[in-house]
């Protein structure tokens, strides 16, 4: 929606007036969008209803009501299962996500009747006027009314990382935001025709995009979807080409295609995901890409920046040195903090400490960038003075050493210095005289230590990258028992060659003077290393390297920018929170990788078994009822709690590969079996119904059997509540089997010794078989990553 010609009229210095206001929120003309941040509820009923395997069962389930055995069409409940685990765990993640992208959203600052207010986006309306400052997201589209020195990064529209200096009359683009100085402007395109509205959508969306874990699924799918096809065929003409009666022939067809789809693995996976976020919404931690929770369970490198990570924002002016003497050091001070609308954190230290403004009229100002290392404010009369880094503005020297070494003792050090020329000149301010040395305290959060000391635990490792001083960084560090701290190295002397950065990257920790380009090249370098690498951060200069990290985990207090790119954050601002989220990925992703084994195991031997029967033209040995108690078992009930338990194992890369060496060989030898066992007892098509129940039953011990034990490897290593797990499906599977009523129910009769201890003897080398593959599978892993 852009601007009106009797728009361009509004006061610049005022904004609009609430009359104005009122009259564009009754026209429509508000930064409204239609991209929704999440699926409707009803959108998310259909989804979970009408999906393909709910089709696929729908049609089975109608045609075993039309035989009349209702008791076979048992599994027609999963329809509802699925469906309804799905639709509540969904709604619940929707419900999550939507209340805290709200809490972490950018709010933009608007001048309205004159006075300045943080307003939600979509309730900027058409003509308002925008207030930027340092960390500002840009939200709407328009023309820049004021500019102080205006710096916007839109490297997330062009790809240029280098800042754009902003004029007044010049395009700001919603998407990009302020790195330095202030300003101001009009909103003249709004709602779905600006940018920020895709971008600000898809940072909050629920949505199951690409990542390994789901495109390691699908491939699965495809492969399987192959074999069903020729053994559902052949399923179908064997059992209704026979001489079988109509309805025994279309049980035994539906007994066997029922367990060839994986009908869980896609649920859990989803169900999963979705109680990962609300896991993590309850600690304050808002995900914004589903796939962040997965990414967080790979994660080896963790990159901190040192303040509002391993320090507090917040900073307290500890002592003045002064360097010449006979200089206006406190009137300065109190000056540059005043001629500073949006102060930095150090800043905001000096004006609590200096209260008193002098009054001194600014002539120019320049304000902090993370490239510079310094601001700085021209005073008429009063001469041009810089602020910053004192490693950066001071030579060599008595003073630099003086500087270094409080900076050892973990302190922040800036310069206080009077400059040749005028701060904005563009030849640049020319030689400094320094003045005095501003010595500031930093807090070191109290749960730092201990967040520390978990990712050494996890053997994730940890760099500290910070724009402070080296020496400075290297004592925080320290504190904290930080392996590598007493080594810092100041990012000026980083070498250039990528292969060389890489290197000295991956074997230091601790890093200073860090420039946003270098964290983003740092970033770029532990990945080409092969490492997993999560970037936590919360100032504009982490902007960069948080877009380009695996994982960016922005800070909810830090700037509206680095919150708009990261795919985690951390609303409550503790760093501490960290280890539950890494802890919520490697549960998700390693529970996920579990039931994995178990669902495609019963669709391996499902298939193999269907093709078994098939080939030697006897009847299918299972009724559909006898299906849905293995089911339950030996999958489903087991499936759902290990899908929710803990798990702190790192997650790898490989994931088909290991799931498919177990649950191959695994539905290979229960198929082979079961077929056995079947065979050693079936009497041919002659055979009485006792004797198709009696088969039946002596091959469904051998199935269940071995699905169990399968069950009890998936299940290592062994805790107190897994023991418990397994011991309650065995004790269940024991009771179907020998009290009379489930007997009857589930068309059951082991009362054959002979035939039972033919199905345990063939139970019996199946599990030798599944274990024998187990540990030779686990030994190829564990080569294969050596």
């Amino acid at each position: 929606m852009a601007i009106d010609q009797p728009a361009l009229l509004t006061d610049a210095s005022r904004g609009l007036t609430s009359e104005e206001v009122a009259q564009r929120v009754a026209a429509g003309q508000t930064n409204t969008v239609s991209t929704k941040t999440s699926r409707t509820t009803g959108e998310i009923i259909r989804a979970n209803v009408f999906t393909r395997i709910n089709a696929i069962y729908g049609v089975l389930f109608v045609l075993i009501l039309s035989t009349g055995y209702f008791i076979d069409g048992l599994f027609g409940g999963l329809i509802i299962v699925n469906s309804a685990v799905g639709i509540i765990q969904e709604l619940r993640a929707k419900r999550t996500l939507e209340r805290l992208a709200i809490v972490g959203q950018a709010k933009p600052t608007v001048r309205r009747d004159g006075q300045s207010s943080e307003i939600a986006p979509e309730d900027v309306v058409l003509g308002d006027l925008v207030e930027l400052g340092p960390g500002d997201k840009i939200v709407v589209d328009g023309p820049a009314l004021t500019a102080d020195a205006l710096e916007v990064d839109e490297s997330l529209l062009t790809g240029e990382s280098d800042p754009v200096v902003k004029q007044p009359g010049d395009k700001v683009l919603s998407g990009s935001f302020v790195v330095a100085g202030s300003g101001t402007y009009r909103a003249d395109i709004i709602g779905d025709e600006s940018y920020a509205a895709k971008l600000a959508a898809e940072a909050s969306k629920f949505t199951l995009v690409k990542s390994e874990l789901r495109q390691g699924i699908d491939k699965i799918l495809k492969f399987i979807t192959y074999l069903l096809i020729p053994a559902g065929a052949l399923t179908i003409y064997n059992q209704l080409a026979g001489d079988q009666a109509w309805p025994d022939a279309l049980r035994g067809m539906v007994a066997a295609l029922v367990p060839m789809v994986p009908e869980g693995l896609v649920l859990m996976t989803s169900v999963a995901l979705a109680v990962g976020v609300i896991r993590l919404g309850k600690r304050q931690c808002l995900v914004q890409e589903l796939p962040a929770i997965e990414g967080l369970a790979r994660v080896d490198v963790v990159c901190a920046d040192k303040t509002g990570t391993l320090t507090e924002n917040a900073m307290r002016l500890s002592e003045v040195r002064e360097i010449t003497p006979g200089r206006p050091v406190d009137d300065v001070l109190a000056a540059l903090a005043a001629a500073d609308p949006r102060p930095n954190a150090s800043l905001q230290a000096i004006a609590e400490a200096h209260r008193t403004d002098p009054g001194w009229r600014v002539s120019t100002t320049m304000p902090f960038s993370s490239a510079r290392k310094w601001s700085g404010a021209s005073f008429d009369g009063h001469g041009d003075w810089v602020l910053g880094a004192a490693d950066v503005l001071l030579p060599e020297g008595e003073h630099r050493t003086e500087a270094e070494k409080i900076g050892s003792r973990g302190l922040r050090v800036l310069l206080l210095g009077r400059a040749e020329r005028a701060v904005d000149a563009a030849e640049g301010p020319g030689e400094i005289e320094p003045v005095a040395l501003v010595v500031l305290e930093q807090k070191v959060r109290p749960d730092a230590k201990d967040t520390l000391d978990f990712f050494a635990h996890q053997d994730v490792a940890v760099k500290v990258i910070s724009g402070d001083n080296a020496i400075s960084v290297g004592a925080v560090a320290g504190t904290l028992d930080l392996p590598g701290a007493d080594k810092p190295i100041d990012a000026r002397k980083l070498p250039d060659d990528a292969e060389k950065l890489a290197d000295t990257v991956e074997d230091r920790a601790v890093f200073g003077r860090v420039t946003p380009l270098q964290k983003r090249a740092m970033v770029g370098a532990l990945q080409s290393k092969g490492h997993t690498v999560a970037m936590t951060g919360d100032g504009v200069n982490d902007v960069l390297a948080l877009k380009d990290a695996d994982i960016g985990v922005a800070m909810g207090a830090g700037s509206p920018a680095t919150r708009a790119v990261a795919q985690i954050v951390l609303l409550d601002d503790k760093f501490a929170t960290l280890p539950h989220v890494v802890a919520e990925g490697r549960r998700v992703i390693g529970n996920i990788e579990r039931v994995s084994n178990l669902f495609l195991t019963k669709t391996v031997y499902s298939v193999l078994l269907a093709l078994m029967v098939g080939i030697a033209q006897v009847p299918f040995p299972f009724l559909p009822r006898h299906i849905t108690i293995t089911a339950w078992f030996t999958i489903g009930l087991p499936a759902f709690v290990l899908s929710l338990a803990p798990n702190n194992e790192r997650a790898r890369t490989g994931f088909v590969g290991r799931v498919m060496r177990m649950a191959v060989p695994a539905g290979l030898v229960i198929a082979t079996a079961t077929f056995v066992s079947y065979l050693l007892v079936y009497k041919g098509s002659g055979q009485s119904e006792l004797d198709k129940i009696q088969a039946g039953t002596t091959a469904l011990i051998t199935l269940i059997t071995i699905a169990l034990w399968v069950l009890g490897i998936v299940a290592r290593p062994y805790r107190w509540w897994k023991i418990l797990l397994i011991g309650g499906m065995v004790v269940l599977t024991l009771a179907l089997f020998l009290i009379p009523f489930t007997q009857k129910f589930f068309a059951l009769d082991p009362s054959v010794s002979a035939y039972t201890l033919s199905a345990f003897a063939c139970a019996g080398v199946g599990i030798v078989l599944v274990e024998a593959a187990w540990w030779i599978g686990r030994h190829l892993v564990k080569r294969q990553e050596a």
